[in-house]
């Protein structure tokens, strides 16, 4: 998997791609939120640069032989916590937490793998957690119980629109 510097707009990019497509696929109603939510601004990015980081991230994903599906708690954890390392700044997380909310729930519809990635960034990132720039071991911890949420019984959450 390849690195971008720490707090990088690359880092935080890579990490609403894997929101982008942890479910296995992208449709267009996801597309239209990342339009509409203008992630190239938001990100500080060039405009094309989104749509290759997303392409780099299913490239080093298929190196790396983890599967482009849906993602699961087999070594998905651990490539998430290095993801996450790569952010410590609080401002940037939460952009990244609401931008990676509005593309996973612009479906209405909320997959496994969707559960999972956003379960692992608020447990790591979320309100009452501590936001230090050091390395956090409980972090990777937190990942892999909260890739874990997916083996409940129910597998699907649809999301309520107002």
């Amino acid at each position: 998997m390849r690195t971008y510097p720490r707090n990088s707009p690359e880092a935080a990019a890579r990490i609403v791609a894997l929101a982008l497509t942890c479910d296995g696929h992208v449709c267009s109603s996801e597309e239209r939120a990342l339009e509409k939510l203008d992630i190239a601004r938001e990100l500080n990015l060039a405009p094309a640069q989104f749509a290759q980081i997303v392409q780099t991230l299913c490239e080093d994903r298929s190196v790396a032989q983890a599967p482009l599906g849906p993602m699961d708690e087999h070594g998905d954890a651990a490539m998430l916590a290095t993801l996450m390392e790569e952010i410590d700044d609080a401002g940037l997380r939460r952009k990244i937490i609401r931008l990676c909310v509005a593309v996973t729930v612009a479906d209405d519809y909320l997959a496994d793998g969707e559960i999972a990635l956003l379960a692992a960034l608020l447990a790591a990132w979320g309100p009452g957690t501590v936001v230090a720039p050091t390395a956090n071991p409980a972090r990777h911890r937190n990942a892999q119980r909260a890739l874990r949420v997916q083996d409940r019984a129910a597998s699907t959450t649809w999301v309520a629109r107002p």
